[in-house]
């Protein structure tokens, strides 16, 4: 089954048009990159898909289901999103079990505690944890929590948005290795934001190459391992992350 498709999406804020007829369609279980310079709407994309930027036209996906514009609480119990900043993502008044138990106590789910404490384990977050707030946790604990409240409602579906950009190296390989496992152990399927393009290499399926809000190139990742995408643009991309990377 095809997990999300977008068909000729354009997507606006106010007068502005972002993307320009973005067409994908992601499997079920696959994990999917859009790769991009800053400012070629692939954070845009995710946020439409989410309901975050509700002014599109086109059409979205999910699971088969047409998704319509705005919040949807049907749509969030498969469909979620993990954001870059883990230190923005989190409210700093709220202990980690508050956050986590939000979205149950909104769906009206019960096993409130059992739910918290067996979401925390899957993301590798020790119990002692539960009732921190988040300035007393680390970036990566933090976004660890934020990967726990995304799968609180046992979504099918992942978004995710530059997760590991705002954190340590080391810290990084730490949460690519939890969102594989997860990954694997879950049947998730993934579509990520990243400029990262080791990151897609470690993490993606296949990827879409995004320029001034539209896709040049889809393609899949042993076609970027073996450095033959085929667009300038992507080839280009290519060449600046080998240079970041040395």
């Amino acid at each position: 089954m095809t997990a999300l498709s977008l068909k000729d999406l354009d997507i606006f804020y106010g007068d502005t048009q972002i993307t320009y007829n973005v067409s994908l369609d992601i499997a079920e279980g696959e994990s999917f990159a859009l790769v991009g310079e800053s400012g070629s709407g692939k954070s845009t994309v995710l946020k439409a898909i989410a309901g975050l930027a509700p002014q599109w036209t086109g059409k979205i996906s999910v699971l088969g289901k047409a998704r319509g514009h705005g919040v949807d609480r049907g749509f969030s119990r498969v469909c979620q999103m993990v954001f870059q900043d883990p230190y923005g993502s989190l409210h700093p008044r709220k202990t980690v079990d508050a956050t986590l138990g939000e979205a149950l106590t909104i769906h009206g789910i019960g096993d409130r505690s059992a739910r918290v404490e067996e979401v925390m384990a899957s993301v590798g977050l020790d119990r002692k944890f539960r009732f921190r707030f988040p300035h007393q946790l680390s970036g990566g604990q933090r976004q660890r929590v934020a990967i726990a409240r995304a799968l609180m409602l046992k979504p099918k579906i992942l978004l995710l948005d530059e997760p590991t950009s705002a954190l340590d190296v080391s810290v990084q390989a730490e949460i690519l290795n939890l969102l594989k496992r997860l990954r694997r152990e879950q049947n998730l399927t993934f579509l990520m934001v990243t400029h990262n393009l080791p990151v897609v290499s470690f993490l993606c399926d296949r990827l879409a190459v995004m320029r001034q809000g539209r896709i040049v190139e889809v393609a899949g990742i042993d076609e970027l391992k073996r450095s033959e995408l085929k667009e300038p643009y992507s080839r280009e991309l290519m060449q600046i992350s080998a240079a970041h990377a040395t």
